[in-house]
């Protein structure tokens, strides 16, 4: 009884096992079902003509007369992934009368560097008219403003005169 019982096991693992071995069905996606994952391509590795974010923040913005304007603060995407603008801060010292500006990145251009620390984004516009743009504000999401005293469900409200607040005992009477 345990010989068959063993002669049932190695065979139902030798069949799994051939099972698993064969070529696997690319599954979809399953937020999208659009293209298969096994046909999704990665960048597993950043390549001479990638650039990280990281390394774009911070980096020193120009004008054509090599004019330092301001650098990059941010990056600016919508939710499909896809470059909106760089955000650049100009003018001000110390962060007093800087300002924000999104810079559409066709406007911006990579200069060669010869090291790391030199590279540069070289605009094709000029300082003044930076300056004449409006400042850049980030989304604030909307504050829930205080809704005591409009009535709503969770206002509490005073009792009216003589009325004692709900779970209080009435005054004993003498």
């Amino acid at each position: 009884m345990l010989k068959q019982l063993l002669i049932i096991a190695a065979a139902s693992a030798s069949s799994a096992g051939l099972a698993l071995s064969q070529t696997p069905q690319t599954a979809q996606h399953p937020a999208t079902n659009s293209q298969p994952v096994a046909q999704q391509q990665l960048a597993m590795q950043e390549t001479p003509d990638q650039l990280l974010a990281s390394q774009i923040k911070g980096t020193e913005v120009i004008d054509a007369n090599n004019q330092r304007v301001g650098s990059v603060s941010d990056i600016l995407f919508d939710k499909s992934g896809n470059m909106l603008a760089y955000v650049v801060g100009m003018g001000g010292f110390l962060g007093i009368g800087a300002k924000d500006v999104a810079i559409n990145p066709s406007a911006l251009h990579m200069q060669p560097a010869t090291d790391e620390g030199s590279r540069k984004l070289r605009l094709t516009m000029s300082k003044d008219d930076l300056k004449v743009m409006p400042e850049f504000k980030p989304y604030q999401e909307p504050s829930r403003a205080s809704t005591v005293g409009q009535g709503s469900p969770t206002t509490r409200m005073a009792p009216p005169s003589g009325a004692t607040a709900p779970g209080t005992p009435p005054a004993p009477r003498q």
